[in-house]
């Protein structure tokens, strides 16, 4: 084996040449995480609910001097995740990475959930990524260096208590991160989960002050974190820097579970 170099260490997180989908990327960790992998050379396809958000967050990478281009796609409607596959492909001829970020937060306390709420919430956190996934299939399997990240939560090692909802859909999708990597694996394609503590997005702004507060106390290293902070940890899934890693889940929480 030989020596590493300074080089050879740090074009493991070069991304260039590759395709990203990144789900929810408009805003917050989505947006930071496309940002970040724009810098290090990838193609950027933002998917997320509002199209004028989609195409302002494809529009400022755009402006930095990254490739990115905004295909507006709800989660839940897949008919919707079936065409962002097709015109990423059409659009650059490839598939690399999916980072399935999207998410929706709908809180209702256990014995006011309604039927409405968790279907919203199991069809956009946990049925869409598993269909992005199997539609992007075939063009992951032609990568050499296909990764998918599913975007899980540090709340899956917790109670989740006021966010059953969400974290159950976040434990599904953590344990069909396991179950991808197991049946993927042979294919070429790695599939891992990142998992955030309490992160200063507007999910968490939505919150009271208290709330907010309670929140920010919550971590050992008692603050929240920013968006950016989750890009570092999401780089080295999605590059080669992980080349022998799949089927885990990288908590990134400031020390909240310690699970």
């Amino acid at each position: 084996m030989s020596e590493p170099t300074r080089d050879g260490v740090v074009s493991l997180f070069d991304l260039t040449g590759r395709v990203a989908i990144v789900t929810g990327g408009s805003r917050g960790i989505g947006l930071a995480i496309a940002r970040g992998f724009a810098a290090m050379g990838a193609a950027i396809v933002i998917a997320s609910r509002k199209p004028q958000a989609c195409e302002q967050a494809a529009a400022a990478i755009t402006a930095a001097g990254g490739d990115a281009v905004s295909v507006p796609t709800q989660m839940g409607d897949l008919g919707q995740v079936a065409a962002l596959v097709d015109r990423t492909v059409e659009n650059y001829g490839r598939l690399d990475i999916v980072v399935n970020n999207a998410a929706n937060a709908l809180a209702q306390p256990i014995g006011g959930i309604t039927p409405e709420a968790w279907q919203k919430t199991q069809d956009t956190n946990e049925r869409g990524p598993l269909f992005l996934v199997q539609r992007a299939l075939p063009h992951l399997a032609d990568s050499d260096h296909a990764s998918v990240i599913n975007m899980v939560s540090a709340g899956v090692f917790t109670h989740g208590g006021f966010l059953a909802m969400y974290t159950a859909t976040k434990a599904g999708l953590l344990a069909l991160t396991r179950s991808m990597a197991a049946e993927l694996a042979p294919r070429g394609i790695r599939v891992n989960a990142l998992a955030p503590g309490p992160v200063d997005t507007d999910m968490v702004r939505n919150n009271t002050a208290e709330i907010r507060q309670r929140m920010a106390n919550a971590p050992v290293m008692g603050r929240l974190a920013e968006p950016e902070e989750m890009v570092g940890p999401a780089l080295f899934l999605a590059s080669d820097a992980s080349s022998f890693v799949t089927g885990q889940v990288l908590v990134a929480d400031g020390g909240l579970t310690f699970h």
